[in-house]
């Protein structure tokens, strides 16, 4: 008899404005640390443009702040989120809130 656990599959709450390739973003983010959309790009992530987009989108909701301009890192929000103890529709937007 084994006692090897199986690997859990990863089953995160996205919320519905989020994309797939945001959690590839933030799995970047945490295991590379601050980003820029270049840096993305290079990595293979995604094209720059669409990264900027993204990461515009997601600091809106506090999983990633604004270090600097074009500059990001991973908020503990987002860090939550990739260890599923944050429903990500639970977020409010900053635009929302003004």
């Amino acid at each position: 008899m084994s006692s090897t656990v199986p690997p859990r599959s990863v089953v995160r709450q996205r919320a519905e404005w989020m994309r797939p390739v945001d959690e590839k973003i933030l799995e970047t983010m945490r295991d590379e640390g601050n980003m820029t959309p270049s840096a993305l790009e290079q990595l293979d992530v995604t094209v720059a443009n669409y990264a900027s987009n993204r990461l515009s989108k997601m600091a809106n909701y506090g999983l990633v702040e604004r270090v600097a301009q074009g500059l990001y890192r991973i908020t503990e929000e987002g860090a939550a989120f990739l260890d599923e103890e944050l429903d990500a529709n639970e977020l409010e937007s900053a635009e929302d809130s003004e």
